[in-house]
């Protein structure tokens, strides 16, 4: 049997556990044209690809929809001009329209018509030609950042919004290149845009996963679904080592703490400042979690602590409920315990 579970990001696993909630949300807002945008936020390791690949696959299967996927590295108005102008089902629809694309080096020369030269104008035609057809757009932007190509893509996006044009758009990235985008001073529509934090996976859905693929008592599938805190990629590193380990839980921790630190921690730790650092490390070493001993620590008063809180807390660092604060990422306590000096 084949490893069922996967270490690579980004992949979408055999065995996955979705965010059935989350999805369905996203899939109904877009449907009922109420939102035209979510920005899906998380840190490294959340889903977040995976959870726009699932939204994603729900629509493609749809006559009415068409779904193009951008990378934020290329030109991304020249990608969906010419990802639209190639598609098997759009084609004939944008030569009865008489869109002459050619200069694009992309359709049939519609003879008689004028050359379309700019991008965003034959984009506009194409929409519009799809709108007369009662078609969508669904663009998917993975791992968005504060480039060039992404704030230009945005604007324009903005417009076609404002011209009522079938346009919707699912964005995923980490919470600071987002919080970036946003504060562009043209693209402050964003912030009206809803942005939605991936929830941790279902600590019973997981456990029931590792119950049917690895054979372990119920007991034992809880007690490793919640060493996972719902961390995705800790659920997929945790499954995967323990298939391959025969079910050495011991042997299969150790391998997830390596992962974790390797791959997620040392990457998210060096992104947070000094003082960050020395609020994650009071959390971590703090024996009760509650705000008032974790400041008493820092020696910090509520109104200074408080913006490191909510920035942690937006990053996906820590959890706050009700006075108190931890650690949200698995075996992260340690690690900090282990680098902070």
């Amino acid at each position: 049997m084949q490893n069922p579970y996967s270490l690579v990001f980004g992949e979408k696993p055999k065995e996955y556990v979705s965010r059935i909630s989350q999805t369905d949300e996203v899939i109904r807002a877009f449907e009922e044209a109420s939102q035209r945008i979510y920005m899906v936020t998380g840190v490294r390791g959340s889903g977040k690809t995976v959870f726009m690949t699932n939204v994603k696959n729900s629509f493609q299967t749809s006559k009415d929809w068409e779904v193009v996927e951008l990378s934020t590295e290329r030109d991304m108005l020249g990608g969906l001009l010419g990802k639209l102008g190639s598609s098997d089902g759009l084609v004939q629809t944008f030569k009865s329209a008489r869109i002459n694309l050619s200069l694009f080096g992309i359709g049939v020369e519609v003879k008689g018509e004028p050359q379309i030269v700019d991008a965003e104008v034959a984009l506009a035609c194409m929409l519009q030609t799809m709108k007369k057809h009662n078609k969508r757009l669904l663009v998917t932007v993975d791992e968005a950042v504060d480039n060039e190509q992404v704030r230009e893509f945005v604007s324009v996006f903005q417009i076609f919004i404002r011209d009522e044009l079938p346009v919707f758009l699912l964005m995923t990235g980490l919470y600071e290149n987002i919080d970036d985008l946003q504060n562009e001073k043209n693209l402050t529509f964003l912030f009206r845009a809803p942005k939605l934090r991936l929830s941790p996976l279902s600590i019973g859905t997981m456990a029931a996963s590792y119950r049917r693929n690895l054979g372990v008592d119920e007991s034992e599938a809880i007690k490793m679904a919640q060493v996972t805190k719902g961390y995705s990629y800790a659920f997929q590193v945790l499954g995967y080592s323990m298939f391959k380990n025969g079910g050495n839980y011991e042997d299969s921790l150790v391998s997830l703490k390596q992962y974790l630190e390797e791959y997620v921690y040392d990457k998210i730790w060096s992104e947070l400042s000094d003082k960050d650092k020395k609020v994650v490390n009071a959390i971590a070493v703090s024996g009760s979690h509650k705000i008032k001993d974790v400041r008493e620590l820092l020696d910090m008063e509520s109104n200074e602590f408080g913006p490191y809180k909510k920035r942690l807390l937006r990053k996906g660092v820590i959890n706050n409920d009700r006075g108190y604060v931890s650690l949200s990422l698995p075996l992260f306590d340690e690690y900090v315990k282990e680098n902070y000096y």
